[in-house]
């Protein structure tokens, strides 16, 4: 395969408004995150995230030999980052931030982005994986703030999971760096090809992504009315609670019957469920059994 995508780059890059240079792929976007890790935090330096949040982040720290401070965001106000988290991760020379934020689904206001990559002296890679599905995202704030990392994925809003294909958009000089550690062939002939297939077809994707906010729209709804504490979600899933908080009990009750929620067991996670927004009727059933 082209080891560089170039087609494929520059279909992505007209996309977003940017040039081809701007643009690196991935074997999936977790290729992304492991390349940024490795670019930017070297054995005994630290990496930072909030908690909680995508798991990998700590796991590709513990892989390069780093460490990986995690700021708890507040449970109590809807999963908000507190007023002085960058100051509690000066000496970190990366900062992973996922919006919208997995498992809780909200969204870090774009204004605590630029607060971010405007006060902090390290790289800030803002994981875009569930981007599609919010309100907006930061692309537009790449030239104004060159330590930033937007990383993007096939496998959410295009239904490619199993195609293992994400990218990186950052200024020319972060991505020169990211394409030096990169392994060689990362993006297969085939991958490249569909994916450049995926992308052409936005009316598509259009079309999956407001059946995906409507069904979404209707389960939260739903959850609320039978008294469960729902965070306003502006992802592909819904993080809910339960009545009396037994998250664990309802997950194993679900599992019985054949449905499958996530559950992440912790004291900020524990009394909720992670519930992917499948189809009409796998919503249907879900309502019905909870």
């Amino acid at each position: 395969p082209d080891p560089e995508g170039c087609e494929l780059r520059g279909r992505i890059a007209a996309l977003h408004g940017l040039r081809p240079e701007n643009v690196l792929l991935g074997n999936g976007s977790d290729d992304i995150l492991n390349i940024a890790v490795r670019c930017f935090a070297g054995e005994d330096e630290s990496i930072a995230c909030f908690k909680p949040s995508y798991s990998l982040y700590p796991v590709l720290a513990r892989i390069q030999g780093c460490s990986c401070t995690q700021i708890r965001l507040d449970e109590a106000s809807g999963f908000s980052v507190p007023e002085d988290f960058i100051a509690r991760v000066s000496d970190a020379r990366l900062f992973i931030a996922c919006r919208p934020n997995a498992p809780t689904g909200n969204s870090m206001p774009r204004r605590e982005v630029e607060r971010l990559c405007g006060g902090f002296k390290g790289a800030v890679l803002v994981d875009e994986a569930y981007a599609d599905f919010s309100e907006d995202n930061c692309v537009d704030l790449l030239p104004k703030y060159p330590n930033m990392i937007i990383a993007r994925t096939l496998s959410k809003s295009y239904s490619l999971a199993g195609l293992r294909l994400g990218y990186a958009l950052a200024s020319p000089e972060i991505i020169d760096g990211m394409m030096k550690v990169k392994d060689s062939y990362n993006v297969g002939v085939l991958v490249q090809k569909i994916a450049m297939a995926a992308i052409s077809d936005q009316e598509y994707l259009r079309g999956t992504i407001s059946r995906i906010k409507n069904t979404r729209a209707h389960l939260s709804t739903s959850l609320l009315a039978k008294g469960f504490k729902v965070c306003p979600s502006e992802s592909n899933f819904v993080f809910a609670s339960p009545p009396g908080g037994d998250a664990e009990g309802l997950y194993l009750s679900l599992k019985s019957k054949g449905v499958l929620v996530r559950y992440f067991a912790g004291e900020d996670t524990g009394r909720y469920v992670r519930i992917s927004v499948g189809t009409d009727d796998d919503i249907h059933r879900l309502l019905e059994l909870i």
